[in-house]
């Protein structure tokens, strides 16, 4: 005797619930006709993750409550596992429930509900205390969500409870170096526990967060049988053994697991896509300027959404150099992207001989600059509204860090590919993307990078090597490190004080800075909430 499963790896739309739960159902069907007997469906499957204040609102709770009676009338003949969120006595709750038949026969209520880095989940749900069991094909299923599986407490409990398999349902986001973190987690909570773990995790972008799937399947011992691939919707089948076991006879090999640069470059793609799609853009428009950071953005822009949907704009200007608008006009033909050239000399003209009155007897500083910035800023701006297509920034994090990017200018737009990419990783993320196809011409790769805001500008004119920059701002941004610890490390104690002072004091500029994909553990949003105004 065996068990089927299917863990169902979705990419639901926050909010949707009528939608999710539509496709649930269709799920739910496809999956019995196809001998299925339990489907497994990740945390909040039914609201999306996170639904955040939404979950504040009565009538939003009032279509979950119609959603589930719903899957309960329309789902026969297999046992739906699913997240939701639960109005009960003692406040909400964060529940797996398990429909079977038109009846809903058990609920678990998540215990652990975190409120660090990107979470918030005590701002709206109570803890649940103990564990459910529930009986299925002759086997004893317990259940867990997400951050229950980091503690060893809610597998203890299932397994004293009587549970053979614990069915851990999955909201867990994306950074670089997740996935081993994961694997290693349940693998070690499978084995003191001598329990089969199913690990069934959303997919998809929601904001600046990225989903990236990957589940799988623990055996009784630690090991990884089965794993769903990354980054992608799903669906992932397994049989149990009457002992609770996976049956692993005719299974192909676990796919290895792919490097760091596909992995991050895969996880903005899809952050792209995914932010495009479920907001109802026509497609993306971009400044391209034959520098590092705007040749990055472009890939990513065509391998979300296809050529077809992009645009990129040159604006020259009188300091920008001939090898740039060559570079950009090659990018942009190796990935077949339409183009349009506007120099911005006649707008910078008029602004400075309006402003000539103001500046008066003033020498020429980063003002004129940001001008420059700020007429592409409007302009691209104006083809994003007639267009319908949504203006991406073209910052990487470590720019954003110090605050070398422009208020309305280069900071201007809609959603920010690359904020969390320190422009090390720019480097990297280029060749890698170059390696399977060639489309960022190399001059780009390898010329300095520079602004093009003054004559024969670079970035380290303003800035560090970036070598050191991002080393510092990793100990200062995501170690949460002090100028003395990282002094101590060996840096220039000049260098690391001068880029604590420009992290501080740009603060007001990543606030009103566009969303972008959430790729490390400390990200400038949801992740990093420093005052504005501060004396530390």
């Amino acid at each position: 005797m065996s068990c089927r499963i299917e863990i169902l790896q979705m990419n639901p739309l926050v909010g949707d619930v009528a939608g999710n739960a539509e496709r649930l159902i269709a799920a739910a069907r496809r999956a019995r006709e196809q001998g299925v007997e339990l489907l497994v469906c990740p945390e909040l499957a039914l609201t999306g993750y996170p639904p955040e204040d939404l979950l504040l609102r009565p009538e939003f709770i009032m279509r979950v409550e119609t959603a589930l009676e719903r899957l309960q009338s329309e789902i026969r003949g297999i046992t739906l596992v699913l997240g939701y969120p639960r109005a009960s006595v003692g406040g909400l709750f964060n529940v797996a429930g398990v429909i079977r038949d038109g009846a809903l026969i058990a609920e678990y209520a998540k215990q652990h509900l975190p409120n660090y880095s990107v979470f918030d989940e005590k701002r709206y749900f109570q803890p649940g205390a103990s564990a459910t069991v529930f009986e299925h094909c002759g086997l004893r299923f317990g259940l867990s969500v997400c951050e229950d599986i980091w503690w060893e407490e809610p597998t203890r409990q299932a397994a004293e409870a009587g549970a053979q398999v614990l069915l851990n349902l999955n909201a867990s986001p994306f950074h670089g170096g997740k996935t081993i973190e994961r694997e290693v987690l349940v693998s070690r909570r499978a084995r003191a526990h001598g329990l089969t773990i199913l690990y069934a995790n959303l997919v998809g972008g929601q904001d600046e967060l990225v989903f990236d799937g990957g589940s799988f399947v623990v055996d009784p011992d630690g090991r990884i049988t089965q794993r769903a691939p990354a980054f992608v919707e799903t669906a992932l089948t397994l049989k149990l053994n009457a002992e609770g076991a996976p049956v692993t006879a005719g299974l192909e090999p676990l796919a290895e697991l792919p490097g760091e640069e596909e992995t991050i470059y895969t996880a903005l793609v899809l952050g792209v896509r995914d932010y495009v799609r479920k907001n109802g853009f026509e497609g993306a428009v971009l400044g391209l300027s034959g520098g590092i950071d705007s040749a990055l953005t472009l890939a990513i822009a065509v391998d979300a959404l296809g050529a077809e949907r992009v645009e990129a704009v040159l604006m020259p200007s009188r300091y920008t150099a001939d090898m740039s608008n060559e570079d950009a006009l090659e990018q942009a033909r190796r990935l077949g992207v339409s183009t349009r050239v506007i120099p911005i000399e006649p707008a910078f003209r008029a602004f400075l001989d309006l402003l000539e009155p103001v500046f008066a007897g003033q020498p020429v500083d980063v003002t004129e600059e940001n001008i420059q910035a700020r007429c592409r800023g409007i302009l691209l701006m104006a083809i994003s509204n007639k267009s319908g297509r949504i203006l991406l920034t073209t910052g990487n994090k470590s720019e954003m860090a110090v605050g070398y990017a422009t208020l309305y200018g280069d900071m201007a737009g809609g959603f920010a590919p690359i904020k969390d990419v320190p422009k090390m990783l720019v480097y990297r993320l280029a060749r890698y993307r170059n390696s399977r196809s060639p489309v960022i011409p190399e001059r780009v790769i390898e010329r300095a990078p520079s602004a093009e805001l003054r004559p024969d500008q670079t970035d380290q004119d303003s800035l560090p090597p970036y070598e050191l920059l991002d080393a510092i701002l990793k100990c200062y941004i995501e170690d949460d490190e002090g100028v003395e610890a990282i002094v101590a490390q060996g840096y220039p104690a000049d260098v690391v004080q001068r880029v604590a002072r420009l992290v501080d004091r740009n603060e007001y500029k990543r606030r009103q800075a566009p969303p972008g994909v959430r790729i490390s553990q400390r990200a400038f949003g949801r992740d990093r909430r420093y005052p504005i105004t501060s004396g530390f």
